[in-house]
């Protein structure tokens, strides 16, 4: 009985540790969770919008989360990380905002990415040589008509859209 009281306790040890690491986050929109980081994967359960779920792992644009008895993974851009629910941010959240002064030497400008964290925006470095390969992917506009020709694509004309009309007047009143 010995023997295994300390494998026990250990183990147990080790699973209140990993909730206490876990991240909390909110469900942003009702969506499934999945066995495995792929939409094509068995779905293993579901996630309501404004659940709280506990953020386990990230792998490229999933994560895995617990949400109550199921775990399984969902996708990166159906939760919100940080505690707090759908309810919009609170009043210290927005004096916060307010009142906070941003650093201009720290300007980083990232469009339309949602995945990376500040670790590996911190770590990206400029590489000449990709960028050169890249560059060698360029194909000229007769190139680039060629393949549409091969691939049976032909140009359309298309209209242009009308210009726009003026509003029209929802109140008689309006036009006093």
């Amino acid at each position: 009985m010995k023997k295994f009281l300390i494998p026990s306790a250990a183990l147990a040890l080790c699973i209140a540790a990993a909730a206490a690491w876990a991240a909390p986050g909110t469900v942003l929109r009702n969506d499934k969770l999945y066995s495995e980081p792929s939409a094509t994967a068995r779905v293993a359960g579901s996630a309501a919008k404004g659940a709280s779920v506990d953020i386990l792992a990230k792998q490229g644009g999933w994560l895995r989360v617990s949400s109550g008895k199921t775990t399984g993974w969902i996708r990166l851009l159906s939760v919100r990380a940080g505690a707090g629910g759908i309810g919009g941010a609170g009043l210290g959240d927005v004096v916060g905002a307010a009142t906070t002064r941003s650093d201009p030497s720290r300007v980083v400008a990232v469009a339309g990415l949602r995945g990376l964290n500040d670790e590996e925006l911190k770590q990206a470095r400029f590489n000449g040589d990709e960028l050169a390969r890249l560059d060698g992917w360029a194909v000229t506009t007769a190139q680039a008509r060629s393949f549409a020709g091969q691939s049976g694509l032909a140009a359309v004309n298309v209209p242009g859209l009308p210009g726009p009309k003026p509003q029209q007047a929802s109140s008689p009143w309006e036009n006093n």
